[in-house]
Order: structure tokens, then sequence, then C-alpha cells
């Protein structure tokens, strides 16, 4: 094989390499996402039930005092 044909083989090489390590990235990098949107909507549930406490109307609200010889 000549040196153009063996230099032209190894890039071919690299990028068949390259495209394999871009698509699984790719997947990491979706499961992620779909991770992180999970972990926001959770924290946004989390954040609406503290609110919930938190607020005088709240169903718990008396729970949530301390207790009067404090």
């Amino acid at each position: 094989m000549s040196g153009d044909g063996q230099r032209l083989e190894a890039l071919e090489s690299k990028v068949a390499h390259l495209e394999r390590s871009l698509a699984e990235l790719s997947d990491v990098l979706a499961r992620q996402q779909r991770e992180l949107d999970g972990l926001r909507e959770r924290h946004r549930q989390l954040l609406a039930r503290l609110a919930e406490w938190e607020s005088p109307t709240g169903a718990s609200a008396d729970g949530h005092e301390p207790p009067p010889h404090y």
C-alpha cells in the first residue's frame, strides 16, 4: 500500500473512532438531560410543598410551631 493509502486508512479509522465516541457522548448527554429534567421537576414539587407548609394557611401550619415552653 502506498503512503497516501496508509494515510487515508489511518484517517478513516480515526474518523470512525470519533464517530463512535460522539454517538456514545450524545447518548450520555441525552440520559443526563432526562435525569436533570426529572430532578428539576422534583425540586419544583418540593419547593411548592415547603411553601405550603410555611404558609400560615397551610394544612399543617399548627404542627410546625414550637411548643409554648420554648
